[in-house]
Protein backbone atom coordinates (compact mmCIF):
# COMPACT_ATOMS: atom_id res chain seq x y z
CA UNK A 1 0.00 0.00 0.00
CA UNK A 2 1.53 3.35 -0.85
CA UNK A 3 -1.80 5.79 -0.69
CA UNK A 4 -4.90 5.00 1.11
CA UNK A 5 -8.53 6.46 0.37
CA UNK A 6 -10.73 7.09 3.63
CA UNK A 7 -14.07 7.96 3.35
CA UNK A 8 -16.32 9.56 6.01
CA UNK A 9 -18.58 12.42 7.28
CA UNK A 10 -18.20 15.88 7.09
CA UNK A 11 -20.99 17.07 9.19
CA UNK A 12 -19.89 19.44 11.40
CA UNK A 13 -22.57 18.30 14.02
CA UNK A 14 -20.75 15.24 15.84
CA UNK A 15 -19.63 14.30 19.00
CA UNK A 16 -15.84 15.47 19.33
CA UNK A 17 -14.76 11.75 19.88
CA UNK A 18 -15.81 11.24 16.37
CA UNK A 19 -13.33 14.25 15.57
CA UNK A 20 -10.64 12.68 17.35
CA UNK A 21 -10.46 9.66 15.94
CA UNK A 22 -10.29 10.97 12.57
CA UNK A 23 -7.33 12.93 13.60
CA UNK A 24 -5.50 10.16 14.66
CA UNK A 25 -6.32 7.90 11.59
CA UNK A 26 -5.02 11.19 9.09
CA UNK A 27 -1.88 10.58 11.79
CA UNK A 28 -1.38 7.23 11.68
CA UNK A 29 -1.58 7.14 7.63
CA UNK A 30 1.24 9.42 7.92
CA UNK A 31 3.27 8.01 10.26
CA UNK A 32 3.16 4.66 7.93
CA UNK A 33 4.61 6.86 5.29
CA UNK A 34 0.66 6.33 3.27
CA UNK A 35 -0.34 8.94 1.58
CA UNK A 36 -4.15 9.82 2.45
CA UNK A 37 -6.34 10.25 -0.14
CA UNK A 38 -10.12 11.96 0.55
CA UNK A 39 -12.29 14.22 -0.38
CA UNK A 40 -10.57 17.35 0.02
CA UNK A 41 -13.33 18.96 2.88
CA UNK A 42 -11.65 20.90 5.33
CA UNK A 43 -15.59 20.20 7.49
CA UNK A 44 -15.93 17.40 10.11
CA UNK A 45 -14.61 14.17 9.98
CA UNK A 46 -12.91 15.24 6.38
CA UNK A 47 -11.02 18.07 7.99
CA UNK A 48 -10.04 16.03 10.45
CA UNK A 49 -8.89 13.30 9.14
CA UNK A 50 -6.58 15.41 7.08
CA UNK A 51 -5.32 17.61 9.48
CA UNK A 52 -4.16 14.26 11.53
CA UNK A 53 -2.03 13.21 8.20
CA UNK A 54 -0.77 17.07 7.82
CA UNK A 55 0.04 17.65 11.01
CA UNK A 56 2.21 14.02 11.35
CA UNK A 57 4.02 15.37 8.38
CA UNK A 58 2.38 13.49 5.30
CA UNK A 59 0.87 13.90 2.32
CA UNK A 60 -2.18 14.43 1.74
CA UNK A 61 -4.39 14.34 -1.90
CA UNK A 62 -7.62 15.57 -2.02
CA UNK A 63 -10.20 14.97 -4.76
CA UNK A 64 -13.25 17.32 -4.93
CA UNK A 65 -16.37 18.24 -7.64
CA UNK A 66 -16.81 22.07 -8.58
CA UNK A 67 -19.89 22.36 -7.00
CA UNK A 68 -17.91 21.42 -3.32
CA UNK A 69 -14.73 23.60 -4.23
CA UNK A 70 -16.01 26.54 -2.16
CA UNK A 71 -14.09 28.21 0.90
CA UNK A 72 -16.45 27.35 3.60
CA UNK A 73 -15.94 23.10 2.27
CA UNK A 74 -12.43 22.82 0.67
CA UNK A 75 -9.29 22.50 2.33
CA UNK A 76 -6.66 24.63 1.43
CA UNK A 77 -4.19 23.10 2.92
CA UNK A 78 -3.69 19.83 1.02
CA UNK A 79 -0.61 18.29 -0.64
CA UNK A 80 -2.32 18.39 -3.69
CA UNK A 81 -5.60 19.42 -4.88
CA UNK A 82 -7.86 18.30 -7.77
CA UNK A 83 -11.02 19.92 -8.72
CA UNK A 84 -13.12 17.81 -11.03
CA UNK A 85 -16.32 17.90 -12.94
CA UNK A 86 -18.52 16.01 -11.08
CA UNK A 87 -19.31 13.15 -7.94
CA UNK A 88 -18.55 10.46 -10.09
CA UNK A 89 -15.09 11.70 -11.30
CA UNK A 90 -14.39 12.43 -7.86
CA UNK A 91 -15.52 8.96 -6.91
CA UNK A 92 -13.26 7.25 -9.98
CA UNK A 93 -10.35 9.03 -9.15
CA UNK A 94 -9.55 8.20 -5.73
CA UNK A 95 -10.26 4.35 -6.62
CA UNK A 96 -7.91 4.91 -9.14
CA UNK A 97 -5.23 6.59 -7.36
CA UNK A 98 -5.87 4.27 -4.28
CA UNK A 99 -4.28 0.45 -2.84
CA UNK A 100 -6.85 0.58 -0.32
CA UNK A 101 -9.29 2.29 1.34
CA UNK A 102 -11.24 2.95 4.73
CA UNK A 103 -14.81 4.04 5.80
CA UNK A 104 -14.89 5.94 8.96
CA UNK A 105 -18.30 7.03 10.31
CA UNK A 106 -20.19 9.32 8.49
CA UNK A 107 -23.85 9.45 6.46
CA UNK A 108 -25.36 8.77 2.98
CA UNK A 109 -22.33 9.54 1.34
CA UNK A 110 -19.95 7.40 3.40
CA UNK A 111 -22.12 4.41 3.09
CA UNK A 112 -22.27 4.80 -0.87
CA UNK A 113 -18.60 4.76 -1.54
CA UNK A 114 -17.99 2.31 0.80
CA UNK A 115 -20.49 0.06 -0.66
CA UNK A 116 -19.47 0.65 -4.02
CA UNK A 117 -15.81 -0.14 -3.66
CA UNK A 118 -17.10 -3.04 -2.20
CA UNK A 119 -19.57 -3.86 -4.67
CA UNK A 120 -16.21 -3.68 -7.00
CA UNK A 121 -13.96 -5.72 -5.04
CA UNK A 122 -17.31 -8.52 -5.28
CA UNK A 123 -17.59 -8.13 -9.22
CA UNK A 124 -13.92 -8.14 -9.53
CA UNK A 125 -13.15 -4.53 -10.66
CA UNK A 126 -10.70 -4.58 -8.24
CA UNK A 127 -8.58 -6.71 -5.37
CA UNK A 128 -7.52 -3.79 -2.93
CA UNK A 129 -7.93 -4.46 0.36
CA UNK A 130 -11.14 -2.51 2.41
CA UNK A 131 -11.50 -1.50 5.86
CA UNK A 132 -13.85 0.22 8.51
CA UNK A 133 -12.71 1.51 11.30
CA UNK A 134 -16.13 0.94 13.85
CA UNK A 135 -14.87 3.64 16.24
CA UNK A 136 -17.63 3.63 18.89
CA UNK A 137 -19.48 0.65 17.66
CA UNK A 138 -20.66 3.31 14.58
CA UNK A 139 -20.58 0.41 11.90
CA UNK A 140 -22.51 -2.11 14.49
CA UNK A 141 -25.86 -2.64 12.36
CA UNK A 142 -24.19 -2.19 9.38
CA UNK A 143 -21.92 -4.96 10.27
CA UNK A 144 -25.08 -7.40 12.07
CA UNK A 145 -27.05 -6.30 8.53
CA UNK A 146 -24.13 -7.60 6.53
CA UNK A 147 -24.47 -11.05 8.45
CA UNK A 148 -28.31 -11.47 8.32
CA UNK A 149 -27.49 -10.64 4.21
CA UNK A 150 -24.97 -13.70 4.21
CA UNK A 151 -27.31 -15.30 6.70
CA UNK A 152 -30.76 -15.42 4.49
CA UNK A 153 -28.65 -16.39 1.33
CA UNK A 154 -28.30 -12.82 -0.31
CA UNK A 155 -24.17 -13.15 -0.23
CA UNK A 156 -21.94 -16.20 -0.31
CA UNK A 157 -19.65 -16.50 2.75
CA UNK A 158 -16.27 -14.95 0.86
CA UNK A 159 -18.15 -11.06 0.28
CA UNK A 160 -18.05 -10.88 3.67
CA UNK A 161 -14.26 -11.40 3.58
CA UNK A 162 -14.10 -8.73 1.06
CA UNK A 163 -13.34 -6.04 4.26
CA UNK A 164 -11.73 -5.76 8.04
CA UNK A 165 -12.85 -4.03 10.46
CA UNK A 166 -11.57 -2.72 13.99
CA UNK A 167 -12.39 0.22 16.63
CA UNK A 168 -8.45 1.32 16.62
CA UNK A 169 -6.44 3.20 13.84
CA UNK A 170 -3.75 1.00 13.89
CA UNK A 171 -5.40 -2.03 14.45
CA UNK A 172 -7.29 -1.77 11.21
CA UNK A 173 -4.04 -0.67 9.09
CA UNK A 174 -2.39 -3.87 10.36
CA UNK A 175 -5.45 -5.90 9.26
CA UNK A 176 -5.64 -4.19 5.86
CA UNK A 177 -1.66 -5.07 5.49
CA UNK A 178 -2.67 -8.51 6.40
CA UNK A 179 -5.67 -8.53 4.19
CA UNK A 180 -5.34 -11.44 1.27
CA UNK A 181 -8.22 -11.27 -1.21
CA UNK A 182 -10.84 -14.15 -0.80
CA UNK A 183 -10.16 -17.40 -2.47
CA UNK A 184 -13.48 -18.49 -4.80
CA UNK A 185 -14.74 -14.85 -5.87
CA UNK A 186 -15.61 -16.64 -9.31
CA UNK A 187 -18.84 -19.00 -7.21
CA UNK A 188 -21.39 -16.04 -7.35
CA UNK A 189 -20.76 -15.82 -10.86
CA UNK A 190 -20.36 -19.68 -11.90
CA UNK A 191 -23.23 -20.40 -8.98
CA UNK A 192 -20.96 -23.22 -8.00
CA UNK A 193 -21.60 -24.49 -3.85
Amino acid sequence: MKTLCVYCGSSDKMSDAYLQVAFQMGAAIAKRGLVLAYGAGRTGMMGAVADGALEAGGEVIGVIPRMFATPALMHNGLSRLDIVDNMHTRKQRLIEISDAFIALPGGYGTFEELFEVLTWAQIGLHRKPVGILNTRHYFDSLLSAIDIARTEGFMYAEHQSLFVYADNPDVLLEALDRFQYPQGMERWLTREE
